[in-house]
């Protein structure tokens, strides 16, 4: 349950640009960051270059902007170790760079470090406190009904501030967790310490079936609340936002998902968490 949906979106990131086209022009791909460290969990960092608006996009022609050869390190601040490039069918793109001895652990800062074709891209994060899920429902408007909605229950700490993202995977149906549709919760927001928020099935990239953002009766569930800092909340609102508004996510309407990466694009974050399954009757 160690694996994350996280993010074609960022291996096609690519801000808007005004370009005059009566001038030759030369654009330089820009590195793209797709990483994470979960607590209980080593790194994951998937690298690309951009692809520039106007291109083919699918699960093949991803594979050629892909970087392979690039020196990925992540640091404590007193531990540090190389990642390894590792294939991961469960993943799209499937190659990333994974660590192996560098456990998350609460309350850390981690630093991120690619060396690539003379360029240096670094980003640091630090992974919040978890905060546990406290109980899952799964709730259908009728009893005849064969679908239903899972709502999730969790205490906010009182006097602290908290980011979370809500994420699902669906046993035997979905290879990783997917974020949940509207999933980003912001603290500031709560009118209770007691948070009971409805679920709904998150949008999973180049998916075989047809998206339903429900749950369906004999569905084996996994939910996870992850808290995050506030850059992480930037990025996934701005995606977050992108859906709702009906924009494809890929190619933003205005400006590029807010990033934290210095000297390149995409995210690299730090997550708390707190996984509980269910099974639906």
């Amino acid at each position: 349950m160690k694996k994350n949906y996280f993010l074609l979106v960022l291996v096609l990131l690519w801000g808007c640009n005004t370009v005059d086209y009566t001038e030759e022009v030369v654009v330089v791909s820009k590195i793209v960051v797709q990483g994470y460290i979960e607590e209980g969990d080593v790194s994951h960092v998937i690298l690309s270059t951009s692809i520039p608006i106007g291109s083919t996009v699918d699960s093949l022609s991803i594979l050629k902007h892909l970087i392979l050869l690039a020196k990925v390190t992540v640091s404590d601040g007193t531990n540090s170790e190389e990642l390894s490039l590792r294939f991961d069918k469960n993943w799209i793109p499937p190659l990333v760079y994974t660590g192996k001895d560098l456990v998350g652990k609460s309350g850390k800062t981690y630093s991120l470090k690619v060396e690539y074709e003379g360029r240096v891209i670094e980003s640091s994060t630090t992974i919040p406190t978890s905060v546990p899920i406290r109980e899952l429902n799964y709730v259908k408007d009728n009893p005849a009904d064969t679908t239903g909605y899972v709502f999730v229950k969790f205490e906010d700490p009182v006097g602290e501030k908290n980011q979370y993202q809500i994420l699902t995977k669906v046993d035997k149906k979905e290879a990783v967790f997917v974020p949940a549709f509207y999933g980003n919760l912001n603290d500031d927001d709560f009118s209770s310490p007691v948070v009971n928020f409805q679920i709904n099935r998150g949008v999973l990239m180049f998916s075989s079936t047809k998206f339903r953002p429900y749950f369906t009766d004999g569905d084996f569930i996994f939910v996870k609340l992850r808290t995050m800092d506030k850059a992480s909340f930037d990025f996934w609102n701005d995606y977050q936002n992108e859906i709702v508004n009906g924009v494809n996510p890929i190619f933003p309407a205005n400006t590029s998902l807010k990033s934290n990466i210095v000297g390149g694009i995409g995210i690299w974050a730090g997550y708390g968490v707190s996984v509980v399954s269910l099974q639906t009757p």
